[in-house]
């Protein structure tokens, strides 16, 4: 299966219908080129999880696309079960009706791709298996708050006991074979940004 390769725009599909990444350049007019280069990739949907900025404004501009902000903080706190299920209910109906889903953040590091696990764990994806899509497709992707989102997939699917403790295991087997320096990551990012 052949994915579309974007070369401005900050994200990277993982499948199709769901590409993961940063966001869009504080210069307008780049901006604009990516958002282009987005939609004739097949995005049809944006999920912007940045507490810190929105970008409602802009996507107004792009009728193609349809922009949801649901922004938290990237501080390492516990993400809850109601926020997994609010973002993934949307950019689920958004894929089964066809469409393609964007879910970034900032760097494209921590909650985009976090929520992107959750939407392909919506979609009935293996946990171990989202996580080496999501990382194949985005090498940067730390996906910080996959145990969060795996707790919310326990919750809504009722998980036994046995099918939990398998899961956090295969969680835990593949984050110690696949490590990420992230701090270095972010430093790399701010050090070109700065450029």
């Amino acid at each position: 299966m052949t994915l579309p390769r974007l070369t401005l725009a900050n994200a990277h599909f993982v499948t199709p219908f769901l590409a993961v990444g940063g966001d869009l350049a504080f210069d307008n007019a780049i901006a604009a080129v990516q958002a282009i280069e987005l939609v004739n990739g097949g995005i049809t949907h944006v999920v912007d999880v940045r507490q810190e900025c929105d970008d409602t404004e802009l996507w107004s501009y792009v009728p193609e696309v349809t922009y949801r902000w649901d922004g938290i903080d990237d501080a390492g706190q516990k993400v809850p079960a109601s926020w997994f299920e609010d973002v993934t209910r949307w950019a689920g109906d958004a894929i089964t009706s066809g469409g393609a889903v964007l879910t970034h953040c900032h760097m494209g590091i921590n909650r985009g791709p976090s929520v992107g696990y959750a939407v392909l764990l919506r979609l009935g994806w293996d946990p171990v298996d989202a996580l080496a899509a999501l990382r194949s497709a985005r090498p940067i992707a730390a996906v910080a708050y996959a145990e969060d989102a795996l707790e919310w997939h326990f919750g809504r699917t009722g998980a036994t006991a046995r099918e939990r403790a398998e899961a956090r295991r295969g969680v835990a087997q593949w984050r110690r074979e696949n490590p990420l320096d992230v701090v270095r990551i972010i430093r790399s990012i701010r050090r070109e940004d700065a450029s």
